[in-house]
């Protein structure tokens, strides 16, 4: 194999990961060393890669204090391929339904790989909201109520393989581990809803169920968050219906519009 292509394409490979990450890190950005102990790219690496990708506008670096941020080319792009492949606009009526009954927030959150993207945010009436989750921000998959549904809906060999790949990045999460992380996604499963009661964020309580394409699989969920003290027995049953109800209305959505994640 040539040597020049084996080397552009673990450029790619860890360019993708730097923007994976820098994805998660918001408006702070990220400074060189987080992002390449958190990519485990090698330092010198990292900042070559990170050089091609400013010049190529897929990333910025504050001139103060040197941290780096997503470029404007990557939301150019993300424009772009929202015209092909938005599945918010497939989610957001039974999304807003969602809010508008329980008055909490509502997320929408979609696999990548081995992690969890939030997608889309609607926000309830209620006076104090659950805003657990920014728009763009990525998790381990499995972490969160919207991330553990859909891994609870994967085949058990599947699940295995990413809980065994993210299980280095789960302490950061309310001391999340591989063995307890396999254990919600087999009472989630029997369930049939994910539910996450102060763990991930103290306070919250957050459930949420799987959505399916065409194909049959799990690619995506829909969760409802609120202050812990709201959801009572009686509540988190009621909202778990009015859950399952709308996955069902996004499944026949996916399936008349073609839908489908890469």
């Amino acid at each position: 194999m040539n040597s020049k292509i084996t080397t552009d394409a673990g450029s790619l490979k860890r360019g993708v990961a730097l923007l994976k990450v820098l994805a998660t890190a918001g408006s702070r950005g990220q400074a060189l060393t987080e992002l390449a102990e958190k990519t485990g790219i090698p330092h010198p690496t990292a900042h070559r890669i990170l050089k091609q990708m400013i010049s190529e506008g897929l990333a910025i670096q504050h001139f103060e204090n040197h941290r780096y941020k997503l470029g404007p080319l990557v939301f150019e792009l993300g424009l772009a391929g929202s015209v092909l492949h938005d599945i918010r606009d497939l989610c957001e009526p039974s999304m807003n339904t969602l809010a508008k009954s329980t008055e909490d927030t509502v997320y929408l959150v979609l696999r990548s790989g081995f992690e969890a993207v939030c997608m889309h945010r609607c926000e309830g009436t209620f006076p104090i909201r659950a805003l657990v989750l920014e728009v763009g921000s990525r998790r381990p998959l499995g972490v969160g109520a919207g991330g553990l549904a859909i891994l609870s809906a994967v085949a058990p060999e599947v699940r295995q393989t990413i809980i065994e790949r993210v299980e280095p990045y789960l302490s950061a999460f309310g001391n999340l581990n591989a063995q307890t992380l396999e254990q919600a996604c087999v009472q989630s499963a029997a369930d049939g809803i994910a539910l996450v009661q102060n763990k991930v964020s103290l306070g919250v309580t957050a459930m949420g169920v799987p959505f399916r394409n065409s194909m049959g699989d799990p690619v995506g969920s829909i969760s409802v968050a609120a202050l812990t003290q709201r959801m009572t027995n009686s509540r988190i049953h009621k909202i778990a219906e009015c859950l399952r109800s709308e996955a069902l209305q996004i499944e026949s959505a996916l399936k008349r519009s073609n839908w489908n994640a890469n």
